[in-house]
């Protein structure tokens, strides 16, 4: 989709995407939706090769998706650098297709990048993160594909629940 103007029209008032995969969507949306310039956060799945995959689906490992939280944002009020920084905090990056107890290729760590300044902000910020682990990072950066919207009753699941983290 490109960037799309405010109902002001204000050249300088645009809206991006960035899409995330770090572990289970839940507390990954958490985090994202609390920034200043977030305006919204939605769960779903990419990066696999079914079309309009069911949690179910996913989590059977036979449909290539992760669990990823597509974010649009204002970069006048957060940069993209800042989404990324963000994205190396809330989960371990060097752990392959799991994160934490969870486990499989749905909780894999990737970057779907929408363009080439997030895909060259990415490899950048990959590359400074390193530096502060010891085992290889296994994020994947790769073109952003079709992103489906995972069931409402996955949206914003923790704040319906009342909790501020996955271990609340």
């Amino acid at each position: 989709m490109g960037t799309v103007e405010n109902s002001e029209n204000n050249a300088d008032s645009r809206i991006e995407k960035a899409t995330f995969a770090a572990g289970c969507f839940w507390g990954v949306e958490a985090a994202f939706s609390k920034l200043n310039g977030v305006k919204s956060t939605t769960v779903g799945y990419t990066g696999g090769h079914l079309q309009n995959p069911t949690y179910q689906q996913v989590c059977s490992h036979k449909t290539g998706h992760a669990e990823a939280v597509l974010i649009t944002y204002d970069p006048n009020i957060v940069s993209y650098e800042k989404l990324l920084e963000v994205f190396w905090v809330v989960h371990d990056p060097t752990a392959l297709n799991r994160q934490g107890p969870d486990v499989g290729s749905q909780y894999r760590s990737a970057i779907f990048y929408h363009n080439q300044d997030q895909r060259i902000a990415a490899e950048n910020s990959k590359q400074n993160a390193q530096t502060r682990f010891t085992k290889p990072i296994v994020t994947e950066i790769t073109p952003a594909t079709e992103f489906y919207k995972a069931e409402e009753y996955h949206q914003r699941y923790l704040e319906k629940k009342g909790l501020n983290s996955c271990k609340s």
